[in-house]
């Protein structure tokens, strides 16, 4: 783990943020209250933001660009430019993105959009050469962006075959989206209502037909959305030409010259259609792929693991780590359901897969949505493993999973646990004078055999004190000084004993990095782990929120029962 800063004497840098890492993250980072002053920084913010600059001083004052996003972000009102608030610090361009804080605030995030801008005023140096169009077609190709696109072939039409150029999207509805583009003047997106007839042959190629011959257009019989504001004197000729897609039309290319320009010419327009032809294609792999992205981050969504926090007293704490840094979901999961009210158990769960990546993700999908249907029976877990067996038996695949079940309920000032392993290394306790328990609970694998046989145990935590869950991609993770040796279950403890009174948040955090240290730059698998924690904070301080603002909680019964730590359950 990164340690911490050490607290500033800036009094507008307090009030840092809950996250552990919030000061140490490399964007730069301000905090903004509803009134729009500065409440809190990070440390990338603070070094931007020298006072000898013209960034943010220390009277609490944001850059004016700043601050007039955070207004209309207050406000509810939206901004003037596209996109999201930007402007300069310093000789440095940046975008600012917001997440919501305490009291109607905002985090906003500086993202350098720097490199980008300069990028492109390197593209626009290299398209006014001679010998421009193969940097022409693989600029068109390189974004993935539909709009985006879209500016950057109306771009380079204005700017090497036209005085200006027009490209029409097909609708959404009964509404277009217009990109206007003029020879040394700004791009101009827009989305209304238009009527294709009213242009000579823009119907025709918006459906994909083959283009009008511009010397049998008028240019006087065209409407007025389509010379865009600031053209040069009257449009003089014409070319409209089809943008061909996929197997479906991409929209339409309209291409002007003012009348003091020579007409297009035969071989102009040839080109013209071949542009057209090559942009068609990268706005219709654009939109395919915008498609296929928003029909990943919705299956996404459920296959990530959540974030968890306080549910009626009982702090939980989360961290998973796939086998390959560039995916986000593996064969590890875990699940934190909480019962009907405070009186109920909550339901916890983290499993194993068999194998990595997408493949084992679809399983662990389809592991807890199966589990989340038998929350009704899930207070019998030998009854909850017996119906997923079944489940992942009569399926297709060949795969089998490990878990560990946990049904947990506060009493007092304590946490009481039941807990049962499919297969999977039993939970650890972490007490409070720095000991670790193994909790006596162990059966047999999910999905290999006909039946389950599970052995359930109970324990009770006493405030401060932590049960680890955590799967086979810590204990097994191979490095070390000679990278061939396992992290293993005694470098685990020896790590969980320095962890005693610490809250979960920061164990399963120590316990991640220090797996990621024993790794090194070598190959291992999906980890997770999952710690649930009795607070020490008794539960009449604590706020009464539930799940919602996760910040205190209720006890279940009154009393306080002895612990337990090994008492068996069920057997089956």
């Amino acid at each position: 783990m990164i340690p911490s800063p050490a607290p500033s004497a800036d009094p507008y840098d307090r009030k840092v943020p809950s996250a552990p890492a919030w000061d140490d993250a490399p964007c730069p980072a301000l905090v903004l209250d509803a009134h729009g002053t500065v409440v809190a920084r990070n440390r990338a913010a603070r070094t931007l933001l020298d006072p000898s600059g013209d960034g943010a001083p220390r009277n609490g004052v944001p850059p004016a660009w700043l601050a007039e996003a955070h207004r209309c972000h207050v406000d509810g009102t939206p901004g003037v430019p596209a996109g999201p608030p930007a402007g300069p610090i310093g000789d440095r361009f940046y975008e600012a993105r917001p997440t919501p804080a305490a009291a109607g605030g905002a985090v906003w995030w500086l993202v350098d959009d720097t490199g980008r801008r300069r990028a492109e005023a390197e593209l626009h140096r290299a398209q006014e050469r001679a010998d421009t169009l193969t940097a022409l077609f693989s600029t068109l190709l390189s974004s993935l962006n539909v709009p985006r696109c879209a500016e950057v072939a109306a771009r380079m039409a204005a700017e090497h075959l036209a005085d200006a150029a027009v490209l029409i999207t097909p609708p959404v509805g009964r509404r277009y989206a217009v990109t206007h583009a003029r020879r040394g003047g700004p791009v101009v997106q827009e989305t209304y209502q238009v009527d294709p007839h009213g242009v000579p042959g823009l119907a025709e190629a918006l459906r994909g037909f083959p283009p009008v011959p511009a010397r049998w257009i008028d240019p006087r019989a065209l409407p007025d959305w389509v010379v865009p504001a600031g053209f040069a004197g009257p449009v003089g000729s014409v070319i409209v030409t089809p943008l061909p897609g996929h197997g479906v039309p991409a929209g339409a290319l309209i291409l002007l010259r003012s009348g003091t320009e020579q007409a297009f010419t035969p071989d102009e327009e040839m080109f013209a259609r071949l542009f057209a032809a090559r942009a068609g294609t990268a706005l219709s792999a654009a939109r395919l792929y915008s498609e296929q992205t928003a029909i990943t981050a919705t299956l996404m969504r459920e296959l990530l693991p959540p974030t968890l926090t306080s549910v009626d007293g009982v702090e939980y704490a989360g961290r998973y780590r796939t086998a390959l840094d560039h995916e986000r979901v593996g064969g590890d999961f875990y699940d934190v359901h909480p019962g009907a009210d405070a009186s109920q158990e909550t339901f916890v769960v983290l499993g194993d897969v068999a194998g990595k990546g997408l493949d084992a993700a679809v399983l662990t999908g389809k592991i807890r949505n199966t589990l989340h249907a038998l929350l009704p029976l899930a207070s019998d877990h030998q009854q909850v493993l017996g119906l997923l067996n079944g489940a992942l038996l009569t399926s297709p695949h060949t795969r089998f999973a490990t878990m560990v079940l946990a049904s947990v309920r506060r009493r007092g000032d304590e946490v009481r646990l039941r807990l049962t392993s499919a297969g999977h290394m039993p939970p650890l306790v972490v007490r409070t004078d720095g000991s670790v328990e193994e909790v006596d609970t162990h059966g047999t694998l999910v999905g290999a055999l006909p039946t389950v046989t599970v052995r359930t145990a109970e324990t009770v935590l006493a405030p401060g004190e932590t049960c680890l869950l955590y799967t086979d991609g810590i204990t097994e993770a191979r490095g070390g000084p000679l990278g061939d040796e396992m992290f293993g279950e005694d470098r685990l403890r020896q790590a969980l004993t320095e962890c005693a009174g610490m809250p979960g948040e920061a164990i399963v955090e120590r316990v991640q990095m220090l797996a990621a240290q024993w790794l090194g730059d070598g190959g291992h698998d999906d980890m997770a782990a999952v710690a649930i924690g009795a607070p020490r904070t008794a539960p009449q301080a604590r706020a009464g929120a539930r799940a919602g603002a996760h910040a205190g909680g209720h006890g279940g019964e009154d009393g306080r029962p002895e612990r337990d730590g090994g008492h068996s359950g069920s057997d089956g």
